[in-house]
């Protein structure tokens, strides 16, 4: 595209340019910015990404920068390298860990396989590292075409830029990736007719006739590359004359076929030059004259599609518009494009780039070749050890497909289905799984195949997927592959039971009858095959399955066994997390910390599985871990904190496609006592509960539900809704239900039915020694206890919460104390009870509970003012945790590898919290008045 070109299609196009001169602006001064340029073909997103980088050069800017290659999406990280390379000169200056993970990830190092977000906190490092010197602008054009883990990695960083001069332009077609969705964009529409048609009078020489003019203007919709390409596509006398062939207009969708026909209109031989440079996807010029000469063709040959303007050949290789690429691409048929495949591989370096050569070997070869198999399997295997799983899977695919041993093809099948699984690409990883099928299989390649749909339809249905099966039938398929494996391979036996169970008590309510039970009993069997058990995963399911098939009390030994084991293994994971933390037990560990009524065990296995998350940036893991540590905090009437938990945890996977966490986010929301805000979250997550069959999320909208009416006073509500929520026992939360049941009872007079309540509560909770199962009981029987010996209990229940620090029940048994201490009428001791109820109410953010306590310091006579309550401090979220881990002695580099922010993000809001709080230094952070 000639430089006149590029200036008409930024005709019309004058917001646009000013709103990206204004980023340049903001981010030299050093506010970070991303910014996606969406819109169909031939737009003018390439050329606003030439002005954007011709503002910034002229600002001093330094420029990275890459384009997305269709023939190269398979290649892990091969983008993120492409656009960083001009910056790892300032490798050496990132932490240790960042700097080895971004070195395997690029091929310039060896060890394991890093998180691909750890790599994302390397590049966001990298980034604000060398914008130290100058600032950086990003710019990528084509990002629906870069690969998988680059372009995932490019939208994890854009969202956590904040204080580092660095900006990030993305250009992508309608329909790109869906990682860069939410990120800030600018939608490139068509030009104004009266641009449309200054551009046309522009590039179209002699009279144009004005009916012509606008038939065109018209089905060009005013997209400007397919107006640039009305003169080369129609003669002056056709479009004086009004007689070129109206069907085919060169727009939107059809603008890539004009290129086509220009390609197609130059001599053979330079065709398969230009082919050759659009299937090598770097723009080596040395590349491309080895593979020119192995088929056969002078370079010179290339003259003619320079001399049309479809590429320059200099030192490095340029196509006039992304677009030309394609179409070149396009333009040859089958048997061209296996040529110039084959004349890349023999070209490409085996030792310096031996994936690129596998697969271009791949893309030349017709039928099987065991041979070019077995170089895209030891691909997979470098792809897999740099963190690249979506190339992992490619090239597995890939060797699948061209192996021609039936036994070995099913097995690289099985193994390229589960690469497509952890890449989240299911459709294809069923695929694999049916090609497999094709060939003789093995009981246990059976088994594994079983088990792996059952897991894709769990990953499927939980995540929202209307076509996904319901998580009933989910539960049943994970059982029955368990069954398969059972006698062939125990250890993945007992994983899949654990699976089965998890996926069992997910559907809870809207599972088949007995479901969890037969499953329970189903896993226990198995476990008493081989009692022997040594992994915690082990213990941990044959704890499960026997208080399952049980009942309340049994199977804790093994339980608790299993929970300290895994808490001591995070305890000295070394960034290496354990293995078992990929396995998604959250929902099982929960509920078995829960059924112990064992807060310290909570606290201990929440933070280490942050901990452990963090140190490995497995950001997988992370955000149900932090969902985990948030419930932690929840209970310790620390609401702020969880919610600042979740939200991290909401934006890793809005940055990561992965299923985002919801079930926490509904307990804070109903303690906080926000009715509106409370019901709209229980209502979408009733009807998302419905859609996938997931009763144990209906469960917890009963529970929630309970917690907000008894704060807000509604005890007929919540009533109804404890009742229905205990219809059903959902492991790790229904004996919280109960006692909502059992106080909202107590309030609406129906005695004997919270006495039974209790009487259930005592058998459910009392057999746990611990402090917090203690007060629970004590505060159960205070509730429906006589007036001799309600006091006795309620003291009881306070010195147990006390000592156990869930204070959220701490404070709820102080407002129940002087409550009762009202009705027997003694105001002077209920005026304190009350208080300090309220006092602790409001200092958590309890609203709803704190106006209770508040209307019944009225009630004995108190002067009370009403003022406003707020949950936290003058502090936002972010800057309250930057502000614990800066006042627990963490360096700023430090707090930026936990937060997974840049060091510059982590000063910048420390400053802000110095000025909040009016301190000067870190020291001061230990003692300064803020919620910590």
């Amino acid at each position: 595209m000639t430089r006149e070109d590029r200036a008409s299609l930024l005709r019309g196009r004058d917001r646009e340019c000013a709103e990206l001169q204004t980023l340049v602006a903001d981010v030299g001064a050093g506010c970070g910015q991303a910014l996606v340029l969406r819109g169909e073909a031939g737009i003018g997103k390439s050329a606003l990404l030439d002005f954007v980088g011709e503002c910034a050069g002229s600002a001093g800017f330094r420029i990275a920068q890459v384009a997305g290659v269709q023939s190269d999406m398979e290649l892990a990280f091969a983008g993120l390298h492409q656009l960083c390379a001009p910056l790892l000169d300032h490798m050496t200056e990132l932490p240790e860990p960042q700097r080895e993970a971004l070195a395997v990830a690029f091929g310039r190092g060896v060890g394991p396989a890093p998180d691909r977000f750890l790599v994302g906190l390397a590049v966001l490092s990298l980034l604000a590292t060398a914008a130290e010197e100058q600032p950086v602008l990003c710019i990528v054009d084509d990002a629906q075409w870069l690969d998988q883990v680059s372009v995932q990695t490019l939208g994890f960083v854009a969202r956590r830029l904040l204080a580092e001069p660095v900006g990030v332009v993305f250009a992508v077609r309608d329909g790109g990736p869906a990682v860069l969705t939410g990120l800030t964009e600018l939608r490139l529409d068509g030009l104004s007719d009266s641009d449309a048609r200054a551009l046309l009078d522009a590039v179209v020489l002699g009279r144009l006739d004005e009916r012509v003019r606008d038939r065109i203007v018209a089905e060009t919709r005013g997209n400007p590359l397919a107006v640039l390409e009305v003169p080369r596509n129609f003669s002056p006398a056709e479009l004086a004359g009004g007689f070129g062939n109206a069907g085919a207009r060169p727009s939107a969708g059809q603008v890539e076929e004009s290129f086509v026909r220009r390609i197609r209109l130059l001599p053979t031989d330079t065709q398969l030059l230009v082919l050759t440079a659009a299937a090598e996807p770097v723009g080596d010029t040395a590349l491309f004259q080895r593979a020119a000469g192995h088929l056969g063709i002078p370079v010179e040959a290339l003259g003619p599609a320079e001399a049309a303007g479809v590429i320059e050949f200099g030192s490095r290789m340029r196509f006039h518009h992304p677009l030309v690429r394609s179409a070149a691409y396009a333009a040859a048929d089958l048997v061209d494009r296996r040529a110039i495949h084959r004349a890349l591989a023999e070209a490409t370096d085996r030792q310096s780039d031996p994936d690129r050569r596998a697969w271009h070997a791949a893309n030349a070869t017709a039928g099987t070749d065991d041979a070019v198999a077995a170089q895209l399997e030891a691909s997979a295997g470098r792809a897999q050890s740099r963190g690249g799983v979506a190339a992992a899977a490619a090239f597995l695919e890939r060797a699948a497909v061209l192996t021609a041993d039936p036994g070995l093809r099913g097995a690289r099948a099985i193994a390229a289905a589960r690469a497509k699984r952890d890449a989240a690409a299911s459709e294809a990883a069923y695929e694999l799984l049916a090609l497999a099928e094709l060939g003789p299989l093995s009981a246990l390649q059976r088994a594994q195949v079983a088990r792996l749909r059952a897991q894709i339809d769990f990953v499927r249905c939980r995540g929202g997927d209307p076509a996904a099966p319901r998580l009933s039938e989910v539960a049943a398929r994970l059982r029955a592959a368990a069954e398969q494996l059972d006698g062939l391979d125990r250890d993945l036996a007992r994983e899949t039971y654990l699976e089965s169970l998890a996926a069992a008590m997910y559907a809870g309510r809207l599972g088949a009858p007995e479901a969890l039970a037969n499953t329970a009993a189903a896993a226990l069997a198995a476990v008493h095959r081989d009692p022997d058990l040594q992994r915690p995963i082990d213990v941990l399911l044959g704890g499960m399955a026997t208080r399952i098939t049980g009942g309340p009390g049994c199977g804790a030994e093994l339980l608790g066994a299993a929970l300290a084991t895994m808490c001591a293994q995070l305890d000295g994971c070394d960034g290496q997390p354990p293995r078992w933390m990929s396995l998604g037990l959250a929902i099982v560990q929960e509920s078995a910390a829960g059924e112990l009524w064992d807060d310290a065990v909570m606290n201990r296995m929440a933070a280490g599985l942050v901990r452990a998350a963090r140190a490995a940036g497995a950001l997988a893991a992370l955000p149900p871990a932090l969902a985990y540590h948030a419930g932690v905090h929840v209970l310790a009437g620390e609401l702020s904190t969880a919610a600042t938990l979740l939200e991290e945890a909401d934006a890793i996977t809005a940055a990561t496609g992965y299923t985002p966490v919801r079930y926490h986010s509904l307990t804070i929301a109903a303690w906080r006592g926000d009715a509106a805000e409370a019901l709209g979250l229980i209502a979408g997550a009733t009807a998302d509960a419905a859609a996938r069959g997931e009763g144990r999320l209906l469960g917890l909208t009963g529970y929630a539900s309970a917690v907000l009416y008894n704060g807000l006073g509604r005890y007929e509500e919540a009533f109804d809704c404890a009742r229905e929520a205990c219809e059903f026992e959902d492991l790790g939360f229904y004996s919280w239900t109960l006692y909502e049941m059992i106080e909202a009872a107590v309030h609406t007079g129906r005695r004997d039915i919270a006495a039974r309540g209790v009487r259930r509560f005592e058998r459910r909770v009392g057999a746990s020694p611990s402090g917090w199962a203690r007060g629970a009981v004590a505060s159960a029987q205070a509730l429906v206890a006589d007036n001799e010996h309600a006091e006795a209990l309620f003291g009881a229940a306070i010195d147990h919460f006390v000592d156990s620090g869930v204070n959220v029940h701490l404070a709820r048994i102080e407002l129940s104390y002087g409550e009762w201490l009202r009705r027997v009428n003694r105001r002077g001791d209920a005026r304190q009870q009350l208080t300090t109820a309220a006092e602790r109410f409001a200092k958590m953010g309890a609203n709803a509970f704190a106006e209770r306590a508040r209307r019944e310091l009225v009630a004995v006579g108190a002067k009370v003012r009403r003022r406003p309550l707020r949950s936290g401090d003058a502090l936002t979220a972010q800057e309250g945790q930057i502000a614990r881990l800066a006042a627990d002695g963490l360096t700023n580099h430090e707090i930026g590898a936990q937060l997974f922010l840049s060091t510059h993000t982590v000063e910048w809001h420390l400053r802000k919290v110095f000025v909040k709080l009016g301190i000067s230094s870190r020291r001061q952070l230990r003692t300064a008045t803020w919620a910590h």
